[in-house]
Formats: C-alpha cells, structure tokens, sequence
C-alpha cells in the first residue's frame, strides 16, 4: 500500500494519517478517505457522483456535506479555496487534487525524515504556505469574531455555509470555552445549535449537551431545523419511495386476499371483488407508507445521538398521524354516509406497527454520519428481514389483541352491509374453521403486516 509525500504532508492509507512537518492532523475517517481518493485520481476532475459513490457509499448526504468536509481538508492542509494549492473546486462538475509535486512511495512502515519533508516543501512551492481557508479574528481574542458570526440571522445559503465553518474552527479552538464564552447573549440558541451539528465533522470538537443547557427547547428546534434543512430532499424522496412501496404492497395484498375470497368453498364473491380489495388496499398502503416513510426519514435526518429511540418514535407519531386521521374520517363517512355504526381501527395501529417498523430498521441500519443510511447487497436485504419481522409481528400481536387490520375492518363492514359479498367467512373454511376465526384472522393481519413491510423497506432503503 503507497504512502504519498506532497509539500509539508505525508498522507498514509495504511496507518489511515496525516502528517504535518511531522505532527499528526486529526481528520475524520470519512474526510481522510475523500483526501486520498482525490489524491489517488489527481490527474482528473473528480465528479461529485464517484465521490459520492466511493467516500459515502453506505449513505446518502446532500452536496453540503461534500462542500464541509473539503472546506474541513483544505484547512488541514492551509489550503485556501480562492488560491488553492492543493484542492481545486471545478465548477459544476466535482474537485481536483492539483498539488503536482507528488511522491508516492511504498509504505514500509519507517516515516520519511522531517528533513525531506521540508526540502519536498521547498521544491513544491516558492511561495509559503497559505493562510488558512477562515476568519479567525485577530490572535488576541480568535473567540469573538466566530462567536458573533454564529449568532447572526443568515440570509443566504453561503452564509450559513460561512457560519458552519466558524462553528467547525471554534471547535478547533476548545468546544468547552466557546460554549462558555457565548453563555446566553442574544442568538445563543443558534449557535449552540450550529455547534452541536458540526461536533460530528470536527476530529477536536467536544460535548455540547442540549439537556440542562440555557435556551433547552429553543437550541433543540434550532438544531432540527438545521438538520431538515439540510436534508430535506433526501428525506422528501425517502418519504415518497415509501408511500410508493406502502401502497404497491396494498394492492398486492387487496388482489390475492380478493382472488382467494373468490376461490374459497362455499364463497358468493366474484373474482371482480379483488380489483376492489385491490384499490382500498393499495390506498391504505400508500397512506401508511407515508405516515411511517415520513416520520422514519424525519427521524433519521434529525438524530444523530439516541438513534434508535427517534427512529422508533418518529415511525410510531408518523404511522399513529396517518391512521388517527383515516380513522376518524372511515367512522364519519360510515355514519354520515351509509348509516353504519362500525368502530374502526387506525390510530393505536399505526403507532403500533410504525414503531415496530422503526425499530426493524434501527437494529438493520447502521448509523449514518451526517446523512440518510444507503443499504446495499445482504445489507438490504437484511434490513428488509428485519423490517418484515417486526411489522409482522406486530401486527399479529394486534389481531391477538381484538384491533382488526384493514381486512379484518372491511368483514366488520361487510357484516353489517346487507347483501355485501366482502365478508371474508368463506376464507376460515380454507384452513379449517367453520367462521372467521382467531387463525384466520391470526394469518390475515400476519399477512398484511408483512407485506406492508416488504414495501415500505424497499421504499425506505431505496438509494435516490
């Protein structure tokens, strides 16, 4: 494995360090392994998408996080992006490492002296090295100019891109006397907020606690508020995907349940009835896959600490939303309407099966650094597993319970329809009861649960 030498900077893939006239650079994983990959294709024009697929290929982040880690590179190596020496930004298309002095060695294990570092240095440049990429204020008191920046309103997105930068190098100053010194003045919640996001891309960046911190509930929104903002459209994209899966697996369900309803001894129903369990189902999925899909994207796009706790929660509030409010609308409609006292399911159902569904995917999903998880391969598929199991079984758990899914809501509606052909009766008989039994309905909500979770972890884990 090569280690390459450039001006004052040795970088080793092996030992996974960087060096500076000898003194090791702290630099977290993911941005080392973006430095060396530009450094291996110096001789092109990276595009943002190899990077993506090759530094962040276990997750999807959105193009601020690759501006901030090479904002983060190019100060460790006092690069300066208006007169760069070492990473270049080519204008909508990616980056380029254009440093041409370049040695590449083997990496046997002995680090080169400090001495040829330096003459390295010398041939590399005439000039010396760069000022680094920030305003840090005068050396006095480096404190104030950051602090005051990170409690301004920002206007434009470059301006919160600045702002991050001044939160990222008063983390490099001390996280602790920087939370000290902006204490509650005006817009601390703010930048507690900015300081808390940009610990998880700072190698030297400390604790910043919101529990017990001035301005708690203030500095938590604002923190949420960053963290939607930046990834809002993938969250978006993740949402409709799973809507999508949801309600795929809707119709799957509606037309099988439908076609066997037809088949079964002593059944009236007509094959057409399936295309009409079809439709209720797949409407059904669609709007649970978007209630659970959102809460889960929101959740993951927000949490970075307590992970799983959000992710469960998040799928609980969005499942229980989507069904309090299909809930509360089916009992309407059946009064107003049809004159039908049914009492239907939904709000306890969501909760229930959305909260599972987050927990599958916690335990599936790794945590992702700064962005969405990307599953691939047998990860995928185990995180689909996962998913499925749990959504299954909570939803077996509920038809144990006395709470009927959406087929066993639509016999409930039928057994009071008179002359209705929906009454899934015949379906017992298939597996040896004389009614619509505890198994039959076992199987069925069984059923549904899983295939509504085979849909929603394909939406959920599709990469954009």
């Amino acid at each position: 494995m090569p280690r390459y030498r450039f001006s004052r900077y040795v970088v080793s893939p092996r030992r996974r360090t960087i060096l500076r006239d000898g003194a090791e650079q702290p630099l977290i994983p993911r941005y080392f392994d973006l430095l060396v990959f530009l450094i291996e294709h110096r001789h092109e024009a990276v595009h943002r998408r190899d990077i993506f697929d090759r530094v962040w290929s276990d997750v999807v982040v959105s193009d601020s996080a690759l501006s901030q880690a090479v904002r983060t590179i190019r100060r460790a190596l006092e690069d300066d992006s208006r007169e760069p020496r070492f990473i270049r930004t080519v204008s909508r298309h990616g980056y380029r490492f254009v440093f041409d002095g370049v040695v590449e060695e083997d990496d046997d294990g002995a680090w080169p002296s400090l001495a040829q570092v330096s003459d390295d240095a010398a041939a590399g440049t005439t000039n010396g090295p760069a000022a680094p990429d920030s305003a840090s204020g005068d050396g006095d008191e480096p404190f104030e100019p950051l602090l005051r920046r990170l409690t301004e309103t920002p206007a434009t997105v470059a301006e919160e891109e600045e702002q991050r930068e001044a939160a990222e190098l008063l983390h490099g100053l001390g996280t602790a006397e920087a939370l000290d010194r902006l204490g509650t003045r005006p817009g601390h919640a703010l930048a507690r907020a900015l300081l808390r996001d940009t610990r998880w891309e700072s190698p030297a960046a400390g604790a910043v606690p919101l529990v017990g911190a001035p301005g708690m509930a203030a500095t938590t929104a604002a923190v949420i508020r960053l963290r939607l903002r930046r990834a809002a459209r993938i969250a978006a994209a993740r949402w409709a995907a799973a809507s999508i899966g949801g309600g795929v697996a809707g119709v799957a369900a509606g037309a099988v349940g439908g076609l066997m309803l037809a088949a079964a001894p002593g059944s009236a129903a007509p094959a057409s009835l399936s295309a009409v369990l079809a439709a209720i189902g797949g409407v059904c999925g669609a709007l649970g896959g978007a209630g659970v899909g959102a809460g889960l994207a929101v959740a993951e796009a927000v949490a970075r600490s307590r992970r799983a706790a959000a992710l469960v929660f998040g799928g609980a509030a969005g499942g229980g939303f989507v069904g309090a409010s299909v809930q509360w609308l089916a009992f309407w409609t059946l009064t107003a309407v049809f004159g039908l006292a049914v009492t239907t399911g939904g709000g306890i159902e969501g909760v229930v099966i959305g909260g599972a569904a987050g927990l599958g995917y916690a335990l599936a999903a790794p945590r992702a650094g700064g962005g969405l998880a990307a599953l691939r391969g047998t990860q995928r598929l185990r995180a689909i597993g996962h998913i499925v199991v749990a959504t299954a079984l909570a939803a077996l758990a509920l038809t144990l319970a006395g709470r009927p899914l959406v087929g066993g809501t639509i016999h409930k509606i039928a057994q009071q329809s008179r002359g209705a052909q929906a009454m899934l009766t015949p379906l017992g008989r298939l597996v040896g009861e004389p009614d619509f039994g505890p198994l039959t309905r076992g199987l069925i909500g069984t059923g549904e649960g899983a295939l509504f979770g085979v849909g929603l972890a394909l939406g959920l884990t599709r990469r954009p």
